[in-house]
């Protein structure tokens, strides 16, 4: 497809994901997104991110499959999830559930660094050379089990996970810096809720509700994976 087309089907994305957050405003408390996330939605090549017979549908704004049971979420979901975490230029990021490195590739636009995980090695594997391909240079991947994060990188000042968990696992809690916010959907497959962590600078930690999801499960503790 043509450059100037994928630039059309931005287009008609971004406006959706203006309209679908003044819709949801109400649950979500933001009606408006940064304009720092919308630039950077709508700069990241969406289309680089699926499968090239997906292209054509990159820009729809809905899930799309990237193999092996896993999706990159729906634009207007990344951009509400990236919005939530009130990125600041010089934040170290955690992300869990790499999958095809778009979500990463936005949050590396608007952070100091992102460390990403994947307990599937092939995506991780694929990301990893999508995101240098495209020149993302602050990113760096493991393949891992998610719910552990990744201590050795630790403390984070944002922590986005991007499957779900029934409760929030204690090991990203710990690994949240005080100051520090997590965006993670939480709760059983059929009842999930985006949930905003806020871990105070004395370290209390409070959670709120934002909106029902529908998110892959995040493996349980006792999975594991390779590390590269």
């Amino acid at each position: 497809m043509s450059d100037d087309l994928f630039d059309s089907l931005r287009n008609q994305m971004m406006a959706e994901i203006i309209a679908e957050a003044a819709l949801t405003a109400a649950h979500t408390g933001r009606g408006v997104f940064s304009e720092r996330v919308m630039r950077t939605i709508g700069s990241v090549p969406r289309h680089e991110f699926v499968p090239l017979e997906l292209q054509p549908y990159a820009y729809l704004n809905r899930p799309l499959p990237i193999g092996y049971e896993k999706t990159i979420s729906q634009p207007f979901i990344v951009a509400l999830m990236t919005d939530l975490l009130d990125l600041q230029e010089g934040d170290m990021v955690l992300e869990i559930g790499a999958g095809a490195g778009y979500q990463a590739a936005i949050l590396a636009e608007l952070a100091r660094r992102v460390y990403t995980v994947d307990i599937v090695e092939e995506l991780a594997q694929g990301a990893e050379k999508r995101l240098q391909r495209l020149g993302y240079d602050n990113i760096e991947i493991r393949v891992a089990n998610g719910y552990y994060g990744w201590p050795e990188r630790a403390p984070y000042d944002k922590i986005m996970v991007t499957a779900a968990a029934d409760l929030i696992p204690p090991p990203l809690l710990a690994q949240l810096k005080p100051g520090g916010r997590m965006v993670i959907p939480t709760g059983i497959p059929d009842k999930q809720t985006l949930t905003l962590v806020e871990k105070s600078a004395a370290g209390s930690l409070s959670a709120r509700e934002i909106l029902p999801v529908r998110f892959s499960e995040l493996e349980e503790p006792g999975e594991t994976a390779g590390v590269a």
